[in-house]
């Protein structure tokens, strides 16, 4: 993909994903906590939460690339060491995740009173699915140049930012 194609890509997409960060997902948050009991909100409101976080990190991460891209200066050994710790605090906050679950269950008897908890264990996957798609291989397919290159090489590609870290820079 040329330069001013991606320019042009990411100047849609960081915005978006800044919204879908700091709009969507706490409005589902407010939502999940105003609809549903407490008791019965304590595992999709951890999973929204854990998203939320890793959501700013991918967001955070496109305006970089953007920055990058359109030379605009950054400090690129501290934005670095942010996402190589964000990336030890996602595996920490995923781990806790079954206890989470327990915690939930324990807490409503281990009845499973409403679809809260379906909802909260959807949260929390598409937690995991996050982390994965930013950190280690890209799972959305958003373009024409994604499929190509699953159908080339019949494999998903590894994510942007996990190269990035690779290489230490953006």
């Amino acid at each position: 993909m040329s330069k001013s194609r991606l320019i042009e890509r990411l100047e849609w997409y960081y915005p978006t994903e800044r919204f879908h960060t700091f709009g969507t997902f706490p409005g589902l948050l407010a939502y999940a906590l105003f609809h549903f009991p407490l008791v019965d909100a304590i595992l999709i409101g951890y999973g929204l939460l854990v998203c939320i976080y890793i959501l700013y990190q991918g967001q955070h991460y496109w305006k970089l690339k953007l920055n990058r891209l359109k030379n605009i200066d950054f400090d690129q050994l501290a934005n670095i060491e942010f996402f190589k710790q964000s990336k030890r605090i996602n595996f920490i906050l995923i781990s806790l995740m079954p206890l989470v679950v327990l915690i939930q269950l324990y807490a409503v008897d281990w009845q499973m009173r409403n679809s809260g908890f379906l909802w909260g264990l959807i949260a929390s996957l598409f937690a995991i699915l996050e982390h994965i798609n930013y950190y280690h291989t890209q799972l959305m397919i958003d373009n024409k140049y994604d499929w190509e290159y699953l159908i080339k090489n019949r494999k998903l590609k590894e994510s942007s930012l996990a190269k990035d870290l690779k290489e230490n820079k953006f």
